[in-house]
């Protein structure tokens, strides 16, 4: 009978395939997640824009609270919040303790600068061209050639302001909304 020495000892299949297992499944691992932020970097997140819509947030980067914004502004105003797809959009405040159904992407339809709204001429005057778009954002001044967008603004029971994409006809123009 012959004796193996310890040089001579080879580990049962079983033992072998565990640990090739374990090897194999540690550098997945470790190349898995080292590939996961490149990928999330090409993806692009699908914020707002379709189904449930998207909590309007303040300058602060806040949820817009109804009952203490409208504590804070007046009838006419239009103030700056983030909407659908981080897009500026303003807020309107129509009445004493009332906020349109409709919000105004602040996005210039002819090269995409933010447009101001400019209070004291009630309209809003694009910085870069000239553009200007009266009170709801319709056109009425170019070089701009279409309105501003719309979205849906809407008070949920939590007293938070939901923008959801605009749909229905524009009310400005009676036509099918541009950018839908």
């Amino acid at each position: 009978m012959t004796q193996l020495s310890s040089s001579d000892y080879v580990p049962d299949m079983g033992r072998r395939q565990f640990m090739n297992l374990l090897t194999f499944g540690t550098i997945t691992g470790v190349a898995l997640g080292a590939l996961y932020p490149v990928i999330k970097y090409f993806i692009p997140p699908s914020s707002g824009g379709s189904g449930n819509g998207v909590t309007a947030k303040d300058a602060l980067g806040d949820d817009v609270i109804v009952s203490e914004f409208l504590a804070t502004h007046n009838p006419g105003d239009r103030v700056l919040a983030q909407g659908l797809k981080g897009d500026p959009t303003y807020i309107v405040v129509e009445g004493e303790g009332a906020i349109a159904n409709y919000g105004i992407n602040a996005v210039c339809t002819h090269l995409g600068c933010v447009v101001p709204w400019n209070a004291n001429k009630e309209k809003f005057i694009c910085p870069c061209h000239g553009s200007q778009y009266d009170p709801t954002g319709k056109v009425v001044r170019g070089p701009a050639p279409l309105s501003l967008a719309l979205v849906n603004s809407t008070v949920t029971e939590s007293d938070k302001l939901l923008f959801t994409p605009w749909t229905v006809t524009d009310f400005r123009t009676n036509e099918d909304p541009w950018w839908a």
